[in-house]
């Protein structure tokens, strides 16, 4: 599969890279993961002060030239479709059209830090709180297994391509859940129902839902919209 190829651009700023390997804290004990790994100049780095690197590429072509360091297991696949063997730390210069769903599936991994570039929109969504414009499912749920920071902007000349659009490392650190949540793949369904028409109030987005359901709920609640609720 490679179908997300052609939105992956390498990340060539010596600068950057090295800020990279500094926000992620190597060392020799660590089994870190590398989504895209691409030429491999992030993975060169990592292979540095890792004790392992494990560097998932869908490119055969691009695969290849990972294999000249020892310390590098090479995994040709898509990361969306195979099971991640173990590792504790995770960075990854991501390509863009598979920001939400390969992090998603990475929050269901336990590991200790993460250290991901992604596009500048997607990590504000990313750390975004009530109230604010980029509050959204991506919020709730990346914040229910994580807390999410950016460590700073990375602009696109920083690329081979450049890129049209500003970047954003950010920094992913597990932790237990802040709230309990019972039933988690109804309540995934139900905050995207609810952010797909967050202008609206709880009592018109949930219409669906049966009566005896919505009288569960106290009345001041439905008056108001998703984009104002805190997660709880």
């Amino acid at each position: 599969m490679k179908w997300y190829k052609r939105d992956q651009h390498i990340l060539i700023d010596k600068r950057v890279l090295n800020r990279i390997i500094r926000y992620t804290d190597l060392n020799k004990h660590d089994i870190v993961l590398e989504i895209g790994a691409g030429s491999g100049n992030l993975t060169q780095e990592l292979a540095k002060y890792a004790g392992k690197v494990i560097a998932i590429e869908v490119d055969t072509k691009l695969a290849s030239l990972l294999k000249q360091w020892r310390n590098v297991q090479v995994i040709v696949g898509d990361a969306l479709r195979i099971e991640f063997p173990e590792f504790n730390k995770i960075v990854s210069n991501l390509p863009y059209s598979i920001s939400s769903p390969v992090t998603f599936k990475l929050l269901q991994y336990k590991f200790e830090c993460g250290v991901l570039m992604y596009q500048y929109e997607f990590a504000r969504r990313m750390i975004a709180l009530p109230n604010t414009k980029d509050y959204s499912k991506l919020s709730i749920a990346v914040q229910y297994y994580a807390d999410a920071e950016i460590l700073e902007t990375v602009p696109g000349k920083a690329f081979s391509p450049p890129t049209t659009v500003k970047s954003a490392i950010v920094r992913l650190k597990p932790r237990p859940p802040p709230y309990e949540v019972k039933n988690k793949e109804f309540f995934m369904k139900l905050i995207s129902m609810v952010f797909s028409q967050r202008r609206k109030k709880l009592k018109n987005v949930l219409k669906n839902i049966s009566k005896d359901e919505l009288t569960k709920l106290p009345s001041e609640l439905l008056e108001m919209r998703g984009e104002n609720l805190a997660p709880q």
